[in-house]
C-alpha cells in the first residue's frame, strides 16, 4: 500500500474513533445558577439577558434560572441564606449590608453609574434645588434616599429639615405628574424621565453624582461570600462580558435580542430606556475600582448610615 494511501487509511480511522467517542461519552451536565433579578425584566438587565438570548451562559457551561422577585428588598437576602445563588442589586445597598453583617460580595458590575435622580416637573416652580425650601419631596425607600438628598439640599445651603418628605412608596412619576409633591428623590434618569416625556410632561433631573455623593455602580451582581470559590460564577461574570462586548458592537442587534425575551419588552418606554442605558453597562463586569467602593463607603458612614464598616474586601471580589 502507497504511504499517502496508508496515512489517509490511518487519518479516517482516528476520525472514526473520534467521533465514536463524542456519541458514546455523555455531556458533561451544566451548573445551575438561580439568578434573582432586583425587579421584573427591563433594560437595566440587557447585559444578563442578552448572555442568555444569545447562548453565552451556555457556552460556558451554566444553566441560568432568572427569577424576578415578588419584594425587590429580597434577592440580597435569599443569596445570604443560601437560597439564591446571585443576585442583582445595589452598591449602595451592599454597603448596609456588609455593615449588618449579611455574607454577601460583590463579583460583578452590571450598570455602572448612578441612575438615580432628583426629579421635577420641567415646567414647575422648581428651577433649582435652592427652590426646594419648603417643598415636598417624595421618596420611595428611606435611610438611604433620605442621605442622597441631604447631601444633594447641602450643596444648595438647605437641610433635610427645610423639606417636607413624603413615602410615596414606588409611586415617583404619577405623585410628580398629579402635582402631590414638587419632586421625587429615586427616579431612574433612564425610566422615569422617558415615562414623563411619552405623557406629555416633560421633567428636569438634577444628577446625584453632581450634587455632592460620590459616584457608584448602581446595578451589581452579589454573591454569598462563602461561595466565591464556585468556578462557575468566574464563568458567569465572562459570560457577561461577551454579552456587553455584543451590546457595543451591535447595539440594534441586542436590542431585538433583548426585546424577544419576554412578552411585554417592546414598547416605547423600553426602546428608550435601552438607548439611554446602553452607555451606561459596564464594559468591565469583572473589574473592580476600589477607590470608588471606598470613597462611598466613607460618604455612608458620614452620613450616618452605617457606625462602622468592614474593610471594602471584605465584601467585594475579583474572580479568575
Amino acid at each position: 500500500m502507497p504511504i499517502t494511501s496508508s496515512l489517509k487509511t490511518s487519518s479516517l480511522k482516528r476520525a472514526a474513533l473520534a467521533a465514536s467517542l463524542l456519541t458514546t461519552t455523555p455531556l458533561q451536565a451544566a451548573d445551575k445558577l438561580t439568578v434573582m433579578l432586583d425587579w421584573f425584566v427591563n433594560p437595566d438587565h440587557g447585559t444578563l439577558i442578552v448572555a442568555e438570548k444569545m447562548g453565552f451562559f451556555k457556552e460556558a457551561g451554566l444553566e441560568i434560572d432568572m427569577q424576578e422577585p415578588a419584594n425587590p428588598n429580597d434577592p440580597p437576602k435569599l443569596v445570604a441564606a443560601g437560597k439564591a445563588d446571585l443576585a442583582i442589586s445595589y452598591q449602595p445597598q451592599l454597603h448596609l449590608q456588609a455593615a449588618a453583617g449579611l455574607p454577601l460580595s460583590r463579583i460583578a458590575t452590571v450598570v455602572a453609574t448612578p441612575l438615580n435622580t432628583l426629579l421635577v416637573l420641567k415646567d414647575g416652580p422648581i428651577k433649582t434645588i435652592a427652590d426646594l425650601k419648603g417643598r415636598k419631596v417624595g421618596f420611595s425607600v428611606g435611610g438611604f434616599e433620605d442621605a442622597i438628598l441631604g447631601a444633594m439640599l447641602e450643596q444648595h445651603g438647605l437641610e433635610l429639615s427645610d423639606v417636607e418628605l413624603l413615602n410615596i412608596n414606588f409611586s415617583l412619576s404619577p405623585s410628580l405628574l398629579s402635582e402631590q409633591v414638587d419632586a421625587v428623590i429615586g427616579a431612574y434618569r433612564n425610566f422615569e424621565l422617558n415615562q414623563m416625556d411619552i405623557v406629555g410632561r416633560p421633567g428636569r433631573a438634577f444628577y446625584v453624582e453632581e450634587e455632592g455623593v460620590p459616584a457608584y455602580d448602581e446595578l451589581i451582581v452579589v454573591a454569598n461570600r462563602n461561595k466565591l470559590n464556585d468556578p462557575a460564577l468566574a464563568r458567569f461574570v465572562r459570560a457577561m462580558e461577551r454579552a456587553v462586548q455584543f451590546l457595543v458592537n451591535h447595539p440594534n442587534e441586542a436590542w431585538t435580542v433583548f426585546k424577544s425575551y419576554k412578552a411585554g419588552l417592546d414598547d416605547e418606554l423600553n426602546r428608550r430606556a435601552w438607548r439611554d442605558t446602553l452607555p451606561r453597562f459596564a464594559l468591565r463586569p469583572g473589574a473592580l475600582d476600589v477607590a470608588r467602593y471606598e470613597r462611598f463607603a466613607q460618604f455612608v458612614l458620614e452620613r450616618g448610615l452605617a457606625k462602622t464598616l468592614p474593610p471594602v474586601d471584605a465584601y467585594t471580589a475579583v474572580l479568575k
